[in-house]
């Protein structure tokens, strides 16, 4: 909470909104100065007195409009505009002389307010927009337009324009810095955290791991399952790694992260596989990933994991409870792979085809099965006395295909 306060108080938008609100006052202030100053040459000058005092009513009235952002709608923008615009083309009205000389119009400058105020609230765009339509104000006010006044009108649209694009840039950059901020400090709290686990509960758990093994009998399965959930949960306090697969898109000037469920059958957006290997590991189960997303079609990821999964189980069917696995993801621009070794007694010669005669499709369906599938293959190699490698091999360009 105090990070998203301190956001908040470094906006840069709220300076602009203040330079906004003493620009209308001043430039209300100068309009009426210069009819004061000339208005010997008004043939109306009741024409300019009426539109100067709504103008200075309007523009007192209105400043907690312009106070935030919040406060300043498009209702209020649409009406702003349209007081410069009337102020405009009432100037002919009260002065038939403004369209022979390039003399300021009744609202003067105070028009630029109303521009800023679009750029301010709506960007580049808005501001765009804005200054047009004020440009083709002044080119209908003075009828046949000099060079002053279309140097006038191109100055008004480039500078909206400019500063309304400033003001987008700058909105971007604040929000990059709050996902910062808040990266940053869910990152302390997450240290902070893993130590207390790490002083207590791991600490407890190491324990009842190595006093379960020492006393034997049922004692001996209590310290296997401690030994299995401190691993789990040196894992999860290290990586970090959820459930959830996080996929970022960029929807609009900022980046949107959509959270994506792995067990969506209608969603097609690429999941991590390390998220679907991660509850595979434990204590005689070790994992090792690239460190980075690993992306897959959701079907591919789903098939690619099952498989990872049928292998373990062989291991622990076949190599016995007391066997090391390790898995191995690797990723290459053109495939994945995904290695699941263990340290068992290995398969002897003519098991895997004795296997299926029997009956027996683990290795044949669950993971070549699969594998073929997807497009990819599935390797097994096998030393008696010297483990099993299980190799998985998914391509990209066919991993979209599976299941």
């Amino acid at each position: 909470m105090a990070e998203r306060e301190r956001v908040v108080r470094m906006s840069v938008e709220q300076p602009l909104w203040r330079a906004l609100t003493g620009y209308r006052v001043l430039t209300m202030v100068y309009a009426v100065l210069i009819f004061g100053f000339g208005r010997e040459a008004f043939e109306r000058p009741w024409v300019a007195v009426g539109y100067l005092a709504v103008l200075c009513v309007w523009t007192f009235a209105t400043l907690p409009k312009v106070a935030n952002a919040a406060s300043c709608t498009r209702r209020f923008l649409g009406a702003d505009l349209t007081v410069a615009l009337v102020g405009i083309l009432l100037t002919p009205l009260a002065d038939t002389d403004a369209q022979t000389f390039d003399g300021p119009t009744l609202p003067s400058i105070w028009t630029a307010g109303s521009v800023l105020a679009y750029a301010i609230k709506g960007g580049w765009r808005w501001a765009g927009l804005a200054s047009s339509l004020v440009a083709v104000a002044n080119i209908v006010e003075r009828g046949h337009p000099s060079r002053d006044t279309l140097h006038n009108v191109l100055l008004v649209w480039v500078a909206s324009i400019a500063i309304g694009y400033v003001v987008e840039v700058a909105r971007a950059s604040e929000r990059t810095l709050a996902r910062a901020l808040e990266i940053e400090a869910a990152t302390r709290e997450r240290e902070r955290l893993a130590r207390d686990i790490h002083d207590s509960v791991l600490q407890v758990l190491a324990m009842v791991q190595r006093r379960g093994t020492a006393i034997g009998g049922e004692a001996a399965e209590l310290g296997r399952m401690a030994g299995e959930q401190e691993v789990a949960l040196r894992t999860l306090v290290a990586g970090g790694l959820t459930r959830p697969s996080l996929v970022s898109e960029d929807e609009s000037e900022g980046a949107v992260v959509r959270v994506v469920d792995v067990d969506d059958e209608d969603d097609d957006s690429p999941v991590d596989l390390r998220l679907l290997l991660a509850p595979r590991a434990g204590a005689r189960v070790t994992l090792s990933d690239p460190g980075a997303p690993v992306l897959l079609p959701p079907p591919a990821a789903r098939e690619l994991a099952a498989a990872v999964g049928a292998a373990l189980d062989n291991v622990r069917v076949h190599a016995g409870d007391t066997a090391q696995a390790w898995i191995l993801v690797e990723e290459w621009p053109d495939e994945v792979i995904v290695t699941v070794r263990d340290d068992g007694p290995g398969i002897p010669d003519g098991r895997l085809a004795q296997a299926e005669g029997e009956g027996r499709m683990g290795v044949a369906l669950s993971i070549r099965g699969r594998l073929r599938e997807l497009g990819g293959t599935a390797e097994l190699i096998s030393v008696p006395g010297q483990g099993t490698e299980v190799e998985l091999k998914v391509p990209r360009g066919k991993a979209g295909r599976g299941r």
